[in-house]
């Protein structure tokens, strides 16, 4: 599963460049937990990783470029874009 993560973390940084990898995986390993956990709470019966994936895929295809629209709105996610941002202002 590591490594589905780590592509999902590379897909999604190609679509955010804002981002670092370690942001990347880290909002990855969110949106699985987010998926995985609604659907359970919803009642559904578990359709495996093959089906989460396909989800997230979905969701960073769609949406990747845009998070900082959704850290806009919900604050309480804005350390997963800002932890870096420092360091990697003095990398350029």
């Amino acid at each position: 599963m590591q490594e589905t993560h780590e592509k999902l973390a590379s897909l999604l940084q190609e679509k955010n460049k804002g981002i670092t990898y370690e942001q990347a995986l880290t909002w990855v390993e969110l949106l699985w937990g987010d998926f995985e956990s609604t659907y359970a709470k919803a009642g559904h019966e578990y359709m495996g990783s093959e089906m989460t994936e396909k989800v997230v895929r979905q969701w960073i295809e769609n949406y990747g470029g845009q998070l900082h629209e959704f850290v806009a709105r919900n604050p309480k996610y804005k350390h997963l874009l800002e932890q870096d941002s420092d360091n990697a202002d003095k990398d350029h």
